[in-house]
């Protein structure tokens, strides 16, 4: 059931998305589970792809449950003039725009940053797209995977013999989106900082601070998670490869498998905590050898020191060894799959799962929000909407009667 009343750090916060998939999608929804209120403009035939990705329900996807929870819903032909004049009555009154179309293609509709800006000084805008709003690849299709590749991401993922992997999930889409909050957040704050929110008029009589265009760039948001790759390259012309499981030059940190097939993540690169890990393994010569006090000791020695981990794993089930490598404040990990996320204490003592009912009365468990806020916690107050439901209460916000938006359905407006 749809919850209307409006809590959280962004309540009274308007975010208009134009976007489809996941990156600009993935963006609003973290600003709809904190209160905002996000209007989703998708196409009146067939609605936003995700709908029927994956596993389906009914004919819609539960991933959309999630992806669009909070949201409203509009349908809207944004290729009609009328969709257009509709889509931009809302841009300028919302506070974020999110959109992750090609560059150029809201200028032609008349909906792009610099046309909207001209009317409402105060417009915050979060493109998302392949390779950002300039440059030669602006105008190329770039999806998270291209973003992960010429990102960096890729080449560094798998097994030095073997080519290159990609993660199991659409990470370079969710780093951009991520991107895409952080910079909404901040222009936010600086719009509110110079003046506050646009009141509506132009001229003498405008008041409003000043906003901004956010430009992620989805291969930039994965390359600015790649860590020291640069200084590495340009002092030393170290190119990080792929290693496996494996932490190169951080030593020891790497995925061992235990003598009943298991297989165990551990930490053990911190100076005290492998001093205490080789002690929990019965290598007191490794503990206590001068050379290995220090990670820049370890580094030359990483075959042998893994080689050790390893064999003591060998001799191990995962249970015993995750109790003596606890028992030792030694970080290590089972690998969980989501079996194992959905029946760990740890997650349920977080209450990382939330109950919810279909309209059918269908049970489904859908990931909490996080981050966790002490005071204004995020909260979902309805499952992804069904294409158009709230199509006739955002119109009649705009002074459409119930004849304007039968007339705009019949002609196939919205």
């Amino acid at each position: 059931m749809t919850k209307t009343s409006s809590s959280g750090p962004l309540a009274g916060i308007k975010v208009l998305e134009l976007g489809t998939l996941i990156a600009g999608p993935f963006c609003s929804r973290m600003l709809a589970e904190f209160g905002a209120d996000v209007i989703k403009i998708e196409s009146p035939d067939g609605g936003d792809p995700i709908r029927q990705w994956r596993v389906l329900k009914d004919g819609t996807s539960l991933w959309w449950s999630v992806q669009a929870r909070n949201k409203k819903s509009l349908t809207l032909n944004l290729k009609d003039p009328r969709g257009q004049q509709i889509a931009k009555k809302l841009a300028l009154e919302a506070d974020i725009i999110i959109e992750n179309y090609r560059p150029g293609v809201l200028e032609k509709w008349s909906l792009g940053y610099e046309q909207l800006k001209a009317e409402n000084p105060a417009t915050i805008m979060v493109r998302l797209s392949g390779f950002g709003q300039t440059g030669p690849l602006k105008d190329q299709p770039g999806f998270g995977a291209i973003g992960e590749s010429m990102g960096g991401m890729r080449y560094v993922s798998g097994f030095p013999d073997r080519p290159p992997l990609r993660i199991g999930i659409s990470i370079g889409d969710s780093v951009a989106a991520l991107h895409g909050v952080i910079g909404a957040m901040m222009a936010l704050r600086h719009r509110d900082a110079t003046g506050g929110r646009w009141n509506g008029k132009s001229g003498a009589e405008c008041v409003a601070g000043q906003g901004q265009m956010i430009d992620v760039a989805l291969y930039e948001a994965v390359f600015n998670m790649m860590e020291s790759l640069v200084p590495e390259y340009d002092y030393a012309g170290v190119v990080r490869e792929r290693t496996g499981g494996a932490l190169p030059g951080i030593v020891p940190s790497n995925t061992y498998t235990t003598g009943d097939g298991e297989n165990i993540v551990i930490a053990g690169n911190g100076d005290a905590i492998f001093k205490r890990l080789m002690l929990a393994m019965g290598r007191d010569d490794l503990a206590n050898d001068a050379q290995l006090a220090r990670n820049d000791g370890r580094v030359p020695r990483t075959a042998e020191i893994d080689g050790a981990i390893q064999a003591w794993c060998a001799t191990q089930t995962i249970d015993s060894a995750m109790a003596i490598l606890q028992a030792a404040d030694v970080p290590a990990g089972k690998i969980y799959s989501v079996r194992d996320m959905m029946n760990d204490p740890q997650f349920l003592a977080r209450k990382m799962f939330e109950q919810h009912t279909f309209a059918d009365g269908t049970p489904i468990k859908l990931p909490a929000i996080t981050p966790k806020l002490s005071e204004t916690p995020g909260e979902t107050k309805w499952l992804g909407p069904a294409l158009g439901e709230h199509t006739d209460d955002v119109l009649k916000t705009l002074g459409y009667d119930d004849a304007g938006i039968a007339e705009l359905r019949r002609d196939g407006v919205v």
